[in-house]
């Protein structure tokens, strides 16, 4: 029998703080090699793009592939979203497809909690930190989800162009009982946060690198193709810089690779992977002053562990739907 599991069903079972444990033990393993991570496939109907995102977590037990599919004509054509994703887990012992939940949920917290996995190793410890979220749409959400879950925070600060979506990231959040400001300007949200998640759609520098506090924790999140950067040459070059995967980021983050082929650094800029950060062979912050950038391009290890997790715990809780192929 397989299990179907909706996006409701998803989201009942899977909180942000389960989700962080199990990324941050995916990039553990990522960095031991008992990880399997090809590359994301990329294939171009006309219209839109597929990309086949496969990975397989030997620690874990998780066998899985995301399928995601992106057309921006859905909406106005179809009705449908313009992103559209689904994971098929996989029993690792025999190959069988024992479970396909919709992935659009999914992708969302794994994206917050990657950053949770990184704030927690790389920004500064305290009890009254500020967090600064660029964007107000659903992944700015998942970020100061996550940032709250590695951090105890005095209040965040958001800055997004669109007021309404302000309102609506306040609104959504209203359970972390925490407070939540409007910046007026990207360098007000500098001068106040210690820790800031750039989730935007922007394909330019949202701020400038130079007014970036000494100390600050940067988590870097929308942007994730080659012409495309949320943070400029600046900040990159202020930063210790830590990859989700150096092989990604150099063939997919345009916030590195703009830089690099500016000739402002090269490829060793790259201080270290997440994974080594997790495991301890390299060391993350070293003093209260550096400023850490953790660089996210979305990783199929993170799509695969947290599958895992929500099969569990709906079988746990008897969520979902068996059907007989």
């Amino acid at each position: 029998m397989t299990l179907l599991l909706t996006r409701d069903d998803v989201a009942q079972v899977l909180n942000m703080a389960d989700c962080i444990g199990v990324v941050e033990k995916a990039f553990g393993e990522l960095a031991t090699g008992t990880a399997v991570l090809p590359l994301r496939i990329g294939i171009k109907p006309p219209g839109g793009i597929a990309l086949y995102m496969p990975a397989y977590l030997e620690g874990l037990g998780a066998l899985a592939c995301k399928v995601v599919s992106v057309y921006k004509d859905n909406p106005t054509k179809h009705s449908m979203p313009t992103t559209i994703g689904k994971v098929l887990l996989q029993d690792p012992e025999t190959g069988d497809v024992i479970c396909v939940m919709d992935g659009g949920y999914l992708t969302a917290v794994r994206t917050g909690a990657v950053s949770g996995v990184a704030t927690k190793y790389l920004a500064r410890d305290g009890d009254n930190l500020v967090a600064g979220i660029f964007g107000a749409g659903v992944q700015a959400r998942m970020q100061l989800r996550a940032v709250a879950v590695a951090r105890k925070l005095k209040r965040a600060v958001v800055f997004d162009p669109y007021p309404e979506a302000i309102q609506g990231f306040i609104e959504a959040l209203a359970d972390l009982n925490l407070e939540i400001i409007t910046a007026d300007s990207p360098e007000s949200l500098l001068m106040q946060s210690d820790i800031v998640c750039t989730a935007s759609s922007s394909s330019t520098p949202l701020f400038d690198g130079n007014l970036v506090r000494p100390g600050t924790h940067i988590n870097g999140i929308g942007s994730h193709t080659p012409n495309a950067r949320e943070l400029d040459t600046a900040i990159v070059q202020r930063s210790k810089f830590i990859a989700d995967s150096a092989e990604a980021c150099l063939s997919e983050a345009g916030d590195l690779m703009i830089p690099i082929t500016e000739g402002a650094i090269t490829a060793e800029h790259i201080y270290a992977e997440l994974g080594d950060i997790v495991l301890g062979s390299k060391p993350a912050r070293e003093n209260g002053d550096e400023i850490t950038l953790f660089k996210s391009n979305g990783l199929a290890i993170q799509d695969v562990a947290t599958a895992k997790l929500v099969y569990d715990k709906a079988l746990e809780a008897g969520v979902g739907t068996n059907f007989d192929f």
